[in-house]
């Protein structure tokens, strides 16, 4: 029988608390579940578990599409990767954490290129991934060492040629909390800092590399060497 989707511990919705951050969990293993809920309560900064399921379906009706952050675990069904329900949550502007036992390579740097907020292997465990959803809410990089490894060893094709100045607007960007500070700082106007940007982006999306949110920018800028780890 397939299991309903609910609320935590398959009672009501978490209430509402001002500004915390929230998340919905899609795992076929109620176990898993119930270790993140608790991770997530126990947090120094409370994470709000809105709703929880085996299938996507819970994070697209109901309390679950409210929810700031969708942590889904890739093999939902088998040995088959979640990589459509990936697809049709970032489709929605969904920001997913990929949760999932598998320390694939291939399935990490996959998972990005659909436009994943970033991936995680369970063996990385609680500190991990609250911080991760922490980061997703706030709309901040975040890379854990089994994706940072992913990242090092990555030689697929399909990089883009960006000018020295585009580089140089993006790794100023990645070190700053706005544009107008990346503005100030090489003498440009934001006009012409997003005028950059959007070039770059347009580039990933033209080598079918998309990258639509600064988290996934500074993935890419990751993988193709532009930056690294320590200097973020």
């Amino acid at each position: 029988m397939d299991e309903e989707p609910s609320g935590p511990a398959g009672g009501e919705p978490c209430p509402p608390v001002p500004g915390a951050v929230s998340a919905v969990l899609i795992d076929d293993h109620p176990v898993v579940r119930a270790g993140i809920r608790g991770w997530c309560a126990a947090a120094a900064e409370p994470i709000r578990v809105l709703a929880e399921g085996a299938d996507v379906a819970v994070a697209l009706a109901g309390p679950g599409r409210e929810a700031d952050v969708v942590v889904l675990d890739l093999y939902l069904t088998g040995e088959t990767p979640a990589y459509t329900e990936v697809n049709r949550l970032v489709a929605q502007d969904r920001k997913v954490i990929v949760y999932t036992m598998r320390d694939s390579q291939e399935a990490a740097l996959t998972c990005l290129d659909l436009g994943a907020f970033t991936y995680l292997t369970k063996s990385e465990g609680e500190r991990h991934l609250v911080a991760a959803i922490h980061a997703a809410a706030a709309g901040r990089p975040y890379t854990p060492p089994g994706l940072a490894g992913a990242f090092g060893s990555d030689r697929s094709p399909g990089r883009p040629t960006l000018t020295p100045r585009e580089i140089e607007v993006l790794l100023e960007w990645f070190q700053c909390e706005s544009k107008a500070m990346v503005a100030e700082s090489l003498g440009l106007s934001v006009s012409t800092v997003n005028t950059y940007l959007d070039r770059v982006r347009i580039r990933y999306a033209n080598a079918g590399r998309p990258a639509n949110t600064k988290a996934n920018l500074v993935a890419r800028a990751v993988q193709d060497g532009l930056i690294s780890l320590d200097e973020l």
